[in-house]
């Protein structure tokens, strides 16, 4: 039977869900699942045919999805974050870029026998990592927070930089094209382009700062007309210096992200979402759209270019870009070793490929297929290969065993001396210095800082760690905290004690709303003041390991009224909080940990007082 428009549409949207999901599931980069996925639509069983489906607004579709995407790309990057990065990140984005792009250019047109220009538009395209390929690839990779840090950095930075390359590389080569090869007319062109591109998208950024700043756009209406002037942008800048409009763009994008005063999470959170769902179709219209005889008639020159850019370009640019930073030869090697090619190639390689098509470029079909196969390969060797690398090298950080916890008080210091006694790692922040300093006599591990605040951002490494309780007695900043930390760990790893609203404030519109309210903290959801009143009355933190003849049942029958659960540790040193709604099954094997009231009962062999 054959599948209506609609039907194709509503496939692809369920196949892009799906591609997602099973990418977080096993925690690799969707872009290979979305590109499988393509193949198999399209060339392998041509069930589907994006010529066909979308006609002339083929190639419309795919210039402004991909101007959303470098637009979206380009608001991450701040100045003022580039201050901050280490030393060679900064060079790995600029001097590594141009080594990279170099490198590669040159394999390319030595291997494929490719034209120069063709070869340097191939070079910068696949010079951009970025964060989509990266993140994902990290996750799984556990490598320690020095090497993540350069590789997660590396890959937000060079996202909008490597497209900026691109995307001038592109207008020389059309410009070139345009004038048979006469340099003067070539280079008059390309800086009219340029001039016109960066001209527009500055204006546009002044323009829409300035609206925003002044409230004449109401905040509502931010992400929409800030969407509406990107695409306003692209088209503009396109009909005034043709090929122009991607770097205008991209240019918005950088100077907005820039301009100081100026809120834009709401706007970034919205292209983010945007771009994640632009991402997902593109990728599999533009999958479905290889040839595949040709992505396979590469065949062992694309082998022998791929290893030159796992085994030669990238050492050498990392091993340049390292020359006296304090990395050790480990961290340099992991760092060499990880590099995949990703979202900004595939896209840009596919419109630079409709575009050099439709005015009859030699070879400009070639250069969809060799970027696929390069982002295909890198990403599928170095997922599968990275890890065992990091171990073989001793660079990977210990398992994410530890918690994180938004206080420094009494009852958090109880809590990490309990934990430091199952051998359970933790972290204390607190603004306040007294309660840092009794946590140190404790010999506790701390850091003193609002945990909100980028100081203690940069400062916090959060290798080792997978959970996050906040237990001050601000009920803001619990829940301000539990907020921040959602960033980096799932909603399932944040806790706190219970927010209680103000006496006598205690009516709905007082209330944290349910979507903001991390679990709460112990089966019986303590507050801060309970806890705070009972340690004040002598209570403290008790583990009591579970057998098979002392099981949690008699436990509970012994101590039902005095004592409740906070925390459990698994035979293999995994701790679980418990909350009201969140109790694990506990078996012979695991340590419970809960809260003595203070009434005094003989104490069964296998239990411990821990504080």
């Amino acid at each position: 039977m054959e599948l209506t428009d609609a039907s194709l549409l509503a496939l692809i949207a369920l196949f892009s869900l799906g591609c997602q999901w099973v990418a977080w599931r096993f925690k690799l980069p969707a872009i290979l699942f979305l590109l499988l996925t393509g193949i198999m639509l399209g060339p392998v069983t041509h069930v589907l045919d994006p010529d066909e489906l979308f006609g002339s607004l083929l190639f419309p579709l795919v210039s402004l999805s991909v101007a959303i995407i470098l637009f979206e790309g380009s608001l991450t990057l701040h100045f003022d974050q580039t201050k901050e990065i280490s030393t060679i990140v900064r060079r790995l984005v600029t001097w590594g870029a141009l080594i990279t792009w170099v490198l590669i250019s040159w394999a390319t047109h030595l291997i494929f026998d490719l034209n120069m220009e063709l070869s340097a538009l191939f070079g910068a395209l696949v010079v951009v990592t970025g964060p989509t390929v990266i993140v994902p690839m990290l996750r799984t990779l556990r490598a320690t927070s020095r090497i993540t840090n350069v590789l997660r950095w590396e890959g937000i930075v060079i996202d909008p930089v490597g497209a900026l390359l691109a995307v001038l590389v592109y207008q020389w080569l059309i410009s070139s094209q345009q004038f048979n090869g006469q340099i003067t007319q070539t280079i008059i062109l390309f800086f009219e382009v340029t001039l016109v591109g960066t001209l527009l998208g500055a204006g546009a950024a002044v323009i829409l700062a300035f609206v925003m700043k002044r409230h004449w756009l109401p905040e509502y209406l931010h992400t929409f007309g800030t969407l509406a002037l990107v695409v306003v942008t692209f088209t503009l800048s396109n009909h005034l210096a043709h090929e122009s409009g991607l770097l205008a763009v991209t240019v918005m994008g950088i100077w907005l992200a820039n301009v100081k005063g100026l809120n834009l999470e709401e706007v970034l959170a919205f292209k983010e979402q945007l771009t994640v769902l632009l991402i997902s179709g593109l990728f599999i219209l533009l999958a479905a759209r290889l040839d595949l005889d040709q992505l396979l008639s590469l065949g062992l020159p694309a082998l022998l270019l791929l290893a030159v850019i796992q085994f030669v370009v990238r050492p050498i640019s990392v091993f340049l870009c390292s020359i006296g930073t304090d990395l050790k030869w480990q961290e340099r090697a992991l760092i060499a070793w990880v590099g995949p090619r990703g979202i900004v190639a595939a896209a840009v390689s596919a419109l630079f490929a409709l575009r050099l098509e439709e005015i009859g470029y030699e070879g400009a079909s070639t250069l969809t297929a060799l970027t696929f196969s390069v982002i295909i390969g890198t990403v599928v060797f170095q997922s599968a290969t990275a890890r065992f690398v990091a171990l073989r090298l001793g660079v990977t950080e210990p398992e994410s065993r530890g918690i994180v916890i938004v206080g420094a008080n009494k009852i958090a210091r109880c809590l990490a001396e309990a934990l430091k006694k199952q051998n359970i790692p933790s972290i204390l922040i607190d603004p306040s210095w007294e309660n840092i300093s009794e946590a140190r006599m404790l010999g506790l591990n701390t850091l003193h800082g609002n945990p909100l605040s980028s100081s203690v951002n940069q400062k916090l490494e959060l290798g080792g760690y997978g959970q996050v309780l906040a237990i001050t007695p601000q009920r803001d900043i619990n829940m301000l905290s539990a907020l921040h930390f959602r960033e980096e760990f799932e909603d399932r790893f944040v806790y706190s004690v219970k927010s209680e609203a103000p006496r006598n404030k205690s009516s709905a519109r007082h209330q944290v709303s349910s979507r903001f309210q991390p679990s709460g903290f112990g089966e019986d959801e303590f507050s801060f003041q309970k806890l705070s009143s009972l340690i004040s009355q002598g209570a403290s933190i008790r583990a009591t390991l579970i057998t098979s003849d002392y099981t949690l049942e008699r436990w509970r029958t012994e101590h039902q009224a005095q004592r409740s659960l906070l925390m459990a540790v698994t035979p293999e040193g995994w701790l679980r909080i418990i909350s009201s709604e969140k109790v694990p099954v506990i078996k012979a094997g695991w340590t419970v940990m809960s809260i003595d009231k203070g009434a005094k009962k003989p104490e069964p062999p296998a239990e411990k007082q821990s504080a």
